[in-house]
């Protein structure tokens, strides 16, 4: 069995283990068909819409763009004066190169649910392949957009990354809903393979509506020497997400952070989390999660660490704050150790605004939802370790963008 298949059988069995919670969504109740949209200029309302999850329609400081309009494919390329990447549909990529065999359904098992079965099956497949060839370091990033635009509809994708030896690669990635849709289902299969030597900082901004049902899949292999950075933010209301990305850290000193942010409110049910499974020595793992719920919203934030070999360290720290009495917040660390010689380490923290912290902002000047929306937007900061300035900005500007709205 080589370590491909082995990694199979692995997110099988972790996947079982940790029964994530949410409604057993029937599918069926979502459309599968879509009106057929041809490349075009995007309308200002899907414009504007893509702007609040990182897009940038005029695709200015991007190395490429992907756009999904509910199955249809408007723009899948790169710059032309970028060389070095690929930004094509994963459906064309099947297509075109033999050798994705050998990646397609690798770190993610086909099987492991119903939804990953559902993205298989799906009569309308979608979703991006993303590419860097060896060596090649971008420094700007690859924006991807996954937009649903019809009431009703069930939106599968299946993407695949790919960064080569000793390449670099940022990717933002924006999914929303058009103003006027209301209900839906997205499925999201994500499959990452970070090469000897490779970056990847992938920011990932979801923007749903309020009765939409989300279901990532994501999982990632990560070689000798490559990093994975991973940034997820959602601000916004959604009837159910449940999200669980692995990471195998199967070569030596290889390096995964995960970096959530979220703002539970309305009725949403949050089931999020991370894991990383430390294979090989040197392997290293960090988690950190700044958690806000409100209204009557339901957040459960799970992390899990797995130590399998000697010489290896992880850290997870989950940190949430209560903005009503109705609103629950439920964390779940989990520590694994398989051998000796791996140290494992969690912090977690659940609380209210401090009433000394809103007095003393309430003295100089400010009222209560002042004092409160400027707390929580120190509470989100978006602090990460080996994130570029760029994209610090850009995740500062959505927060910004996003908190105006929400606060």
């Amino acid at each position: 069995m080589n370590w491909k298949e082995e990694l199979n059988k692995k997110a099988v069995g972790v996947q079982d283990k940790s029964a994530l919670l949410g409604p057993d969504v029937d599918m069926k109740q979502f459309k599968g068909q879509a009106l057929t949209k041809q490349a075009f200029q995007l309308p200002s309302d899907v414009a504007d819409r893509a702007k609040t999850v990182g897009i940038n329609p005029d695709e200015e400081s991007r190395s490429g763009t992907f756009f999904q309009l509910d199955h249809s494919v408007i723009l899948a390329c790169r710059k032309k004066e970028i060389e070095g990447v690929e930004v094509m549909g994963t459906p064309q990529v099947v297509e075109q190169y033999d050798w994705l065999k050998d990646y397609y359904w690798k770190a993610v098992a086909v099987d492991t649910d119903k939804y990953t079965a559902e993205a298989e099956t799906h009569q309308h497949p979608g979703g991006y392949f993303i590419r860097t060839k060896p060596g090649v370091r971008l420094t700007l990033p690859v924006q991807a957009c996954l937009f649903i635009g019809t009431q009703g509809l069930l939106q599968a994708v299946h993407n695949i990354i790919i960064a080569e030896e000793n390449s670099e690669l940022h990717i933002i990635t924006g999914c929303t809903t058009h103003p006027q849709v209301k209900n839906g289902m997205h499925i999201g299969i994500s499959e990452f393979y970070i090469k000897k030597g490779a970056t990847v900082t992938f920011t990932m901004i979801h923007g749903w509506a309020e009765d939409v049902e989300v279901r990532p899949r994501t999982g990632v292999i990560i070689e000798e020497g490559g990093t994975f950075i991973s940034n997820y933010i959602c601000f916004k209301p959604v009837k159910s997400l449940q999200m669980y990305p692995t990471s195998y850290l199967v070569g030596e000193n290889s390096r995964v952070r995960y970096h959530t942010l979220i703002y539970g409110m309305g009725n949403s049910l949050l089931d999020v989390g991370s894991r990383a499974v430390l294979s090989a020595r040197g392997a290293r793992a960090e988690m950190t999660s700044r958690i806000i719920g409100k209204n009557s919203a339901r957040i459960i934030a799970r992390g899990h660490l797995v130590g399998e070999f000697p010489e290896t360290k992880a850290h997870l720290d989950c940190r949430g704050l209560l903005l009503s009495s109705t609103a629950q917040i439920h964390s779940v660390p989990e520590l694994e150790a398989k051998t000796q010689g791996c140290d494992l380490s969690h912090e977690a923290a659940v609380g209210k605004i401090e009433e000394a912290q809103l007095c003393y902002l309430m003295s100089r000047g400010l009222n209560e939802d002042e004092a409160t929306a400027l707390i929580v937007r120190g509470f989100l900061d978006p602090e990460v370790p080996g994130l570029p300035q760029h994209l610090k900005q850009e995740v500062r500007k959505t927060i910004e963008l996003t908190s105006e709205k929400v606060m």
